[in-house]
């Protein structure tokens, strides 16, 4: 009877190789690019010019980098509604879908909770991000990072 030996690496994927996972990249940039069009500024924090608290990493003001134009498909959601003495405050949320190659390696930009983006004539703040989405399934090879945003209150940011 044979000994059944375990190999060094996993087998290749089957159908999913490097021109495929390339393909389906080009195809999804061209299509959030040129076709859906939905570009937003994004507006980073400058870490090397905000003075944060060296104890609590929080900062009362902070220094954002000039504006940059990114190409993402922007879902809008239910709007948070609270209720206490005062009335009722409903604050609108967006989920933006970026692709993540371009961003990150084309225009060096990180989604980060505490940036800004402006959409549709109204800043909003990203308060999560959820990390990136598996092409395929498969390990290594993320294409996708969604930033869940909700609209800043007046004075809070005006992107100046």
């Amino acid at each position: 009877m044979a000994k059944f030996t375990r190999p060094d690496a996993p087998p290749p994927p089957l159908f999913v190789g490097k021109k495929e996972r390339d393909l389906v990249r080009q195809v999804n940039t061209e299509l959030i690019e040129n076709v859906v069009g939905q570009a937003i500024a994004y507006y980073a924090i400058s870490l090397e010019h905000t003075n944060f608290h060296p104890v609590y990493g929080e900062a009362i003001q902070k220094t954002f980098l000039p504006p940059v134009r990114v190409y993402a498909r922007v879902e809008a959601q239910e709007s948070d509604v609270t209720n206490d003495s005062k009335g009722y405050d409903k604050r609108p949320r967006i989920s933006v879908y970026f692709h993540r190659k371009r961003l990150t390696e084309d225009q060096d930009l990180f989604v980060r909770v505490g940036d800004f983006v402006y959409y549709d004539g109204d800043y909003y703040e990203i308060v999560k991000t959820i990390g990136a989405k598996r092409l395929f399934g498969q390990e290594g090879q993320k294409y996708e990072t969604t930033a869940e945003c909700i609209k800043a209150r007046e004075g809070l940011f005006d992107g100046n």
